[in-house]
């Protein structure tokens, strides 16, 4: 069997007697972008919602923290009153730099887009959640989902709790989401902060074998780098700069702010909005190429989308299977073909040198068609 292609979600069928502590109309496991961003919509329409989050805000995440236009409106609705300073005071990102085999390609980022901390970006999306009157719990882990008749129950770290409906939006990789995988497939994240003079107000990739490395502004005088590389090329940050001579020239002025972070292993695989019933949002329902930034704009819509799609459901108007075909629907329509087009410049970089020379010789002659590169990862 696919590694990349079988996605294992801890599902079983007929209620093993566990005793239910409170039930809901949602339970939604993850609260990231995506998970918050399911709980608000639902818990403003009128649903009980119960958020569930295994480890505790604020905290540092391997991201490349680019909030791209495309979710900067949905946003701003998300937050609440108290929580929208972190939008307002945002960077915004209106210039993309691409540095590989010795060229530089510029193009804008029309319109801009915005850099958030996730530090601060899963905090304000938490609290509004908690104002929009969703049960919030940190530090909860979920063992086990299980589906009876027309209900679904959660053997948790806090208890257990039965629900209308379920959105796994835990991530990438967690105890309920797992892809096996062969070596060659694996990569890791690395994040850090530093401290520059004067940061340029563009997102510059930095791609090499095996890798590659983001760089952005998140505050004045405050830049991310982050990377996302073969374990064979680099497990660190100063061993990723190394590997692109002018990374390695502009990082001698920084001055690190706070600890690296690293995650792994970074799967790629096709995305599955759902699977036994249980709904996928974020990084769960799939992984997207880092260097396209859409991640946060994913997570962010696929919530929203899951919370909306249930909504006929909660009414009485749609069955969960029919809500469930829906949100598929959608999710294939809407945000899979982000994923296919990503996938394609994936496979652009790992051409032969002289190929990928060409190509950017060809897009930096040829505006409109690194403007059309970057719409089509949108």
């Amino acid at each position: 069997m696919s590694g990349r292609d079988q996605a294992l979600l801890s599902v079983s069928h007929g209620s093993a007697g566990l005793e239910v502590n409170a039930t809901y109309d949602l339970i939604v496991i993850g609260g990231g972008p995506a998970g918050t961003a399911a709980a608000i919509i639902a818990a403003r329409s009128g649903a009980r919602v119960l958020l569930l989050e295994k480890g505790r805000f604020p905290r540092q995440k391997v991201c490349g923290e680019f909030v791209s236009a495309e979710s900067l409106l949905l946003l701003r609705d998300l937050l609440s009153e108290n929580a929208a300073p972190v939008l307002k005071d945002a960077l915004r990102i209106s210039e993309a730099r691409m540095f590989l085999d010795g060229r530089m390609l510029t193009t804008a980022v029309d319109p801009p887009a915005a850099s958030i901390a996730r530090y601060d970006l899963d905090r304000a999306l938490w609290s509004s959640a908690v104002e929009a009157g969703v049960e919030a719990k940190q530090e909860t882990t979920v063992q086990q989902v299980e589906r009876d008749g027309q209900a679904f129950h959660l053997a948790s770290s806090a208890g257990a709790f039965a629900a209308r409906a379920v959105i796994n939006a835990s991530g990438r990789w967690s105890n309920l989401t797992r892809a096996s995988f062969s070596a060659s497939e694996r990569w890791i994240g690395i994040k850090s902060h530093f401290a520059e003079s004067i940061p340029p107000q563009s997102v510059d990739l930095y791609f090499f074998k095996g890798g590659y490395c983001g760089v952005q502004p998140v505050a004045p005088g405050e830049i991310n780098a982050c990377a996302m590389v073969k374990p064979e090329v680099a497990t660190s940050l100063p061993q990723v700069m190394a590997c692109h001579p002018e990374l390695l020239a502009r990082s001698r002025g920084w001055e690190p702010i706070g600890i690296p972070v690293n995650t792994s292993p970074l799967i790629f695989r096709e995305p599955e909005p759902e699977r036994d019933g249980v709904w996928m949002a974020g990084d769960a329902a799939g992984f997207v190429d880092p260097f396209v930034g859409d991640g946060i704009s994913l997570a962010l819509r696929s919530g929203a989308m899951a919370a909306r799609c249930l909504q006929l459901f909660f009414r009485g108007e749609q069955s969960l299977p029919q809500a469930s075909a829906v949100y598929s629907e959608r999710y294939g329509r809407e945000l899979s073909p982000v994923f296919r087009n990503s996938s394609g410049v994936r496979r652009l970089l790992g051409l032969p040198r002289a190929i990928r020379k060409s190509v950017m010789f060809f897009l930096q002659k040829t505006p409109a068609a690194s403007k059309y590169l970057i719409r089509k990862t949108r």
